[in-house]
């Protein structure tokens, strides 16, 4: 088999230090951050003239989030930043919680918006919300 885990996901943001800490509120550490700049970085992702800051997030059990704030070239904002769910591309992330609504209320009172909530059968209880940069965070309590 050629993969063995998902290592992490990218996203691109404009206000790091805004992302990093609704992360860190919702419960992701920050592992590290640098800055990234040169040929070899340009090479690699296709563009000229790279300088940009990335953050390295962690869930609680090792997977990780790379936020990135590119300085040169300019990060291009593709669509409206409340674009909805059906928007093509990367739309959300999903985490599992304890005390959904705890969780819900924590990032209501730290300015994330509320898209929507739902108890999906006896499972699962869902949540919707959405935080800086319209970062879309899907929650789901699995229920006894």
């Amino acid at each position: 088999m050629a993969i063995k885990r998902m290592d992490n996901i990218l996203i691109v943001v404009d206000d790091l230090e805004a992302v990093k800490a609704f992360f860190i509120a919702l419960g992701l550490t920050l592992e590290g951050e640098t800055t990234v700049e040169g040929p070899l970085i340009g090479n690699l992702i296709a563009l000229k003239d790279v300088r940009a800051t990335l953050a390295m997030m962690r869930t609680p059990d090792g997977q990780g989030i790379e936020l990135d704030k590119f300085h040169t070239p300019e990060a291009i904002r593709f669509g409206p930043v409340d674009a909805p769910v059906n928007t093509l591309g990367l739309r959300r992330i999903m985490f599992a919680v304890d005390g959904i609504h705890d969780v819900v209320a924590r990032m209501l009172e730290y300015g994330a918006e509320l898209i929507g909530e739902m108890q999906y059968e006896n499972a699962y209880s869902l949540a919707y919300i959405r935080g800086p940069e319209g970062i879309i965070v899907a929650l789901a309590e699995q229920l006894a």
